[in-house]
């Protein structure tokens, strides 16, 4: 008796308890067993709205805790300061202080944001620049460890389940999803403050919102002003919409577990392990295939998240719009990570003055990038460099008008591509490759206006021009990929000085499936949109039964290509 009773205890605490080890994802049949369920209690309460979205809350905080352990009582945190602040915001009547109400919003944010994210980053830097050994120490954890670990083990110590082992005091670790959920609590409190909503009815109803599942640890980022109508909308989905949900999930997961796994555990993870053991052709071949991944693996989620989504009866908005299609480097980022781009552009760049001026809030960007930077190169004579180059530029924008405009514009635009490399990651890597990509939009606004190709069409220009594109965009991404700048270096050394064009037939017959496998990537994603339509419409057309056939077919080729170590996906990191 006490045997089956220990095993049943056993199966509870696999089912309902954190394991770090086995995480919840899209890629695991456990999430699928968790769907299942939910949505056989849904289709119970979906017609009465406050309790789905109770229900929802509730469930999403489950997810996330199965994703992230307790690291679920942040996301609580956050939640309960921003549904209070807006509600605040909302019943003011004085614009100065719904003003500073919106500024406490944004600073609690992003300080928890940074404490999580950043710390490691400015400390190293320190440490670098000062020549001491200051230490992170996790003063979050040493707070809760303190005040709530005896109480939670207390409650579920009746039942052997030892809840709370309290959380590392000696790193801080990164809670899976952090930058997309603040983005979302930032643009709520904005959006209240614009006058764009109205609060949302109860906090379970904003904890429905932060917390929804499907996009909550990798997006993509849901605007307040877009999703908060919905939670008040009744169910509906029709036979079409069912179908295209059904297509985008198995689409998402061929994406991500057929292509972009496939050719990252058998290339693309080897060369950037061990850049020095592989030549420089095999270091650009990396850097294509890496395109190809991040695109499959992030594109991938975002179709079986919008796909879950819509099964639930919620829409959430387009990610990637076919982005090595872009002709130009300011297209792309108009087709890639869509709700990160818009974001920045509405809540960043516009607020900054975008192409109009410089606002206050540019020069204190501005001043703040060059001290950091000076402080950290620990050359404190640019600061006189830097000066005099702003000093210049103050006098010809004051004698030059058109040039002011120009360069508020190049100026806003740098600041928000280097505050997006940074939302990616903290490190030198990521400030680098948002600073290259402001620095290629930049090039390209002024270019475009002197382009002997601007007014041509043709599709040589076409093909010409996406090829620079994705060329550039290609190439920037050994910095969002490599580990650290060493690796860096020694790519880029390899590509110089050892590209062994010799081998290039020899090293594409030896890798002939992962090239096999990049070449049907790169097609598909390169067919038409009306082809891409037609086939996305026939198979939402087809009889349920086919349908069925095609699931089953689909998923037992994908367990054929479920590798022992499963590749996690790219942008829970962020």
């Amino acid at each position: 008796m006490d045997g089956s009773f220990n095993a049943i205890l056993s199966y509870i605490k696999t089912v309902f308890l954190y394991d770090p080890h086995s995480p919840m994802i899209f890629t695991k049949f456990n999430f699928w067993g968790f769907f299942l369920v939910l949505y056989c209690v849904y289709a119970f309460v979906y017609k009465k709205i406050a309790i789905r979205n109770a229900y929802l809350f509730f469930v999403s905080l489950f997810f996330y805790y199965k994703t992230s352990g307790l690291f679920v009582f942040l996301l609580l945190f956050t939640a309960l300061i921003d549904f209070n602040l807006a509600k605040a915001i909302f019943r003011s009547t004085s614009t100065t202080f719904r003003k500073w109400l919106v500024v406490v919003s944004v600073v609690v944010n992003l300080s928890v944001l940074f404490y999580f994210k950043y710390a490691y980053f400015f400390i190293d830097s320190l440490n670098q620049v000062t020549h001491s050994h200051h230490e992170v120490f996790n003063w979050f954890a040493y707070w809760l460890n303190g005040g709530m670990k005896e109480t939670v083990n207390m409650l579920f110590g009746w039942f052997d389940i030892p809840l709370w082992h309290g959380f590392v005091m000696d790193k801080i670790i990164l809670p899976v999803g952090i930058s997309f959920y603040t983005f979302q609590t930032i643009s709520y409190t904005v959006d209240v403050y614009r006058k764009r909503i109205n609060p949302v009815k109860s906090f379970a109803d904003f904890g429905f919102f932060v917390s929804f599942f499907p996009q909550l640890v990798a997006g993509p980022i849901v605007r307040a002003n877009e999703f908060v109508p919905q939670i008040y909308q009744p169910y509906s989905i029709s036979k079409r919409m069912f179908g295209m949900a059904i297509f985008l999930i198995l689409n998402g997961l061929i994406k991500k577990m057929v292509l972009g796994d496939y050719i990252a555990v058998n290339f693309i993870d080897r060369v950037f392990d061990n850049p020095m053991y592989y030549t420089g052709f095999e270091s650009v071949m990396a850097l294509i295939a890496y395109s190809l991944q991040v695109y499959c693996d992030f594109s991938g989620y975002t179709d079986i998240a919008i796909g879950v989504a819509i099964l639930m009866g919620f829409h959430l908005p387009t990610n990637f719009n076919s982005p090595y299609k872009a002709q130009s480097v300011a297209e792309f980022w108009k087709r890639w990570h869509i709700s990160l781009s818009t974001w920045l552009k509405d809540y960043l760049y516009i607020p900054l003055g975008g192409n109009r001026n410089a606002s206050a809030a540019t020069w204190i960007c501005i001043t703040l990038i060059i001290t950091i930077m000076v402080f950290l190169s620990g050359n404190f004579w640019l600061f006189l460099v830097f000066g005099g180059v702003a000093l210049l530029f103050f006098i010809l924008a004051r004698i030059f008008p058109a040039f002011k405009k120009a360069l508020t514009t190049d100026v806003n635009l740098m600041i928000t591509m280097l505050f997006g490399g940074l939302w990616h990651g903290a490190s030198w890597n990521f400030v680098i490759w948002g600073g290259l990509n402001g620095l290629g939009l930049v090039f390209y606004k002024n270019w475009r206006k002197i382009s002997p190709f601007r007014n041509k069409h043709g599709w040589v220009v076409r093909v010409y021009a996406i090829a620079v594109t994705f060329a550039f965009i290609s190439f920037t991404r050994i910095y969002f990929r490599a580990k650290d700048m060493e690796t860096v270096g020694k790519m880029w050394d390899r590509i110089k000085n050892n590209f062994r064009a010799d081998l290039a037939w020899d090293i594409l017959v030896g890798y002939k499936y992962v090239f096999l496998a990049m070449l049907v990537g790169f097609i598909i994603h390169w067919l038409p949109s009306k082809t891409k339509s037609w086939y996305r419409a026939v198979f939402i057309n087809l009889p349920n039964a086919v349908k069925v056939i095609i699931a089953v077919v689909t998923v037992f080729v994908i367990i054929q290509f479920i590798s022992s170590d499963l590749q996690p996906f790219i942008y829970f990191q962020f």
